[in-house]
């Protein structure tokens, strides 16, 4: 049954143990209950995008200081792959800053497919918009996932960006899933939205052709010199508060339960409690490592010793991503 935005509102509304009691049953139906995947996240082109999304540090609209970088060697790629999976990762994320990749930097791309396929890591892109060609072409390469973010409700997108539209997104989400890829898409918050915003941003993700593989939840991690980092830094919007945040992971859970759920950005400010309510909630991926992209991160020591405290374990899986998430 296709979930209407009432039908969202109403899980927002129930109180909040009944919400976690019902995200756990989703949970723990199609996923391991206290295994958590560990994801590497790898600026492999960094600065320099035209696109002028407000939270962005890299968009050429934005006055951080960022230098623009030109695509990183397929070497250096591989090598920061290998560190990552010695460190414990199964998955690898690898991250430009584009509108969209031209035709020319395909070949560079696909070898670095390619070569964390190689090592053994599942593998993800995030490029910008894709045309089926490209898209077609890094599936070729054995691209499990990709990575294009709807970022807030449809209602709420033009106050975050307008250089690209809401339905430009879909398009390019049209494309990953008609080359056979997996699709990872989610979204930030605390970006001054209100909850309502939020159901629609999870409606949105909810009635898609098919559910995303992955939901990257985000929480806004406001940089001076961006816009949205002016605008909310130094007020109490620039944290959304943290049950409410547990309470759209859970919802996540709850609509989409196959998906991978992933406590993404924002979570070097969370405290452990809100962590393990996270966790608790249905997420079942983080990333690791002290950087993403550009902004800070908990790091790896943090980590482990958070999943100790929790008696949670890194997640292993040689699954191809549709594979795992279709039983």
């Amino acid at each position: 049954m296709t979930p209407t935005r009432d039908d969202i509102a109403a899980l927002f509304e129930l109180p909040l143990l009944d919400l976690l009691w019902q995200a756990q049953q989703a949970h723990r139906a199609h996923h391991a209950p206290n295994e958590v995947q560990l994801s590497t996240l790898l600026s492999i082109k960094t600065g320099g995008c035209p696109e002028d999304c407000g939270y962005c540090s890299q968009s050429v609209h934005a006055k951080t200081g960022l230098k623009a970088e030109k695509l990183m060697d397929a070497d250096a790629v591989l090598a920061a792959a290998a560190e990552a999976k010695a460190a414990g990762s199964g998955r690898f994320c690898m991250g430009a800053a584009w509108r969209e990749p031209k035709d020319r930097d395909m070949d560079a791309l696909c070898e670095m497919v390619a070569g964390v396929k190689a090592l053994g890591l599942e593998t993800c892109m995030t490029l910008g918009m894709l045309t089926r060609s490209q898209a077609d072409r890094l599936a070729e390469a054995g691209l499990d996932y990709y990575n294009h973010n709807l970022d807030t409700s449809p209602e709420h997108y033009g106050a975050i960006i307008t250089t690209r539209t809401y339905a430009e997104r879909l398009d390019t989400l049209e494309h990953v899933r008609a080359s056979g890829m997996a699709v990872c898409c989610g979204g930030i918050v605390g970006m001054g939205e209100s909850r309502e915003d939020r159901v629609g941003f999870l409606h949105a993700l909810a009635t898609l052709p098919e559910h995303p593989e992955s939901v990257p939840i985000n929480a806004l991690v406001p940089i001076r010199g961006t816009v949205l980092g002016d605008m909310l830094a130094d007020t109490p919007l620039a944290r959304i508060d943290e049950i409410e945040f547990v309470r759209t992971v859970a919802v996540a859970r709850i609509l989409m339960p196959r998906a991978m759920v992933r406590l993404s950005a924002g979570r070097e400010s969370m405290s452990e409690s809100t962590q393990a309510l996270c966790f608790l909630a249905g997420a079942n991926s983080i990333f690791t490592g002290d950087k993403l992209l550009t902004t800070g991160n908990a790091g790896g020591d943090a980590d482990a010793a958070l999943f100790a405290k929790l008696g949670l374990s890194a997640m292993v899986s040689d699954q191809p991503a549709r594979m795992r998430v279709a039983g």
